[in-house]
């Protein structure tokens, strides 16, 4: 398939844009990307169509809406989530195993707000869950993550407004 065959409309920071650019470049699948609008209205009832994405979501909305108290209830829940799921990873290198598949092209995505979250909770993910942290990091390493995800910065000046 050519580039412009396919067209992903994209917000560079919604975890949907994320996956979908994921599964693509690890399938070698040229796009074309239009920029949209995608954050509120139905995209929120995207976020929330699947259990990892419904208890992240919802822990990571407890935590930046706050803007700056954070409840300790709020941190301990996204942080009970995130050892959840540090429970399935278990030893393994992927959730799939030893090799990236479908439920890290799921998962890696909503990591891009976490560094807000660490920031308006003051906690770090690498502190409280080492081995999710780690996979976290192993996700990064590959050129097809990597290359797409968007500046913590900007995820966090966004979430700020």
């Amino acid at each position: 398939m050519s580039k412009g065959e396919a067209v992903l409309l994209d917000c560079w920071a919604n975890p949907f844009c994320l996956r979908a650019k994921i599964a693509l470049a690890e399938k070698g699948v040229e796009y074309e990307a239009r920029a949209e609008n995608l954050f509120g209205g139905k995209s929120d009832l995207l976020l929330k169509s699947n259990p990892i994405n419904k208890k992240v979501f919802d822990a990571v909305c407890n935590i930046w809406k706050t803007k700056g108290n954070v409840p300790g209830t709020a941190k301990n829940e996204f942080i009970e989530i995130l050892k959840q799921l540090e429970g399935a990873l278990g030893e393994k290198d992927f959730f799939g195993g030893d090799s990236f598949g479908f439920v890290d092209v799921i998962a890696i995505p909503l990591t891009c707000w976490f560094y807000a979250v660490e920031k308006f909770g003051e906690f770090k993910v690498e502190n409280e869950c080492p081995k999710f942290s780690a996979w976290m990091n192993k996700c990064m390493q590959r050129e097809t993550v990597a290359r797409i995800f968007p500046d913590p910065e900007k995820v966090t000046n966004l979430l700020s407004r």
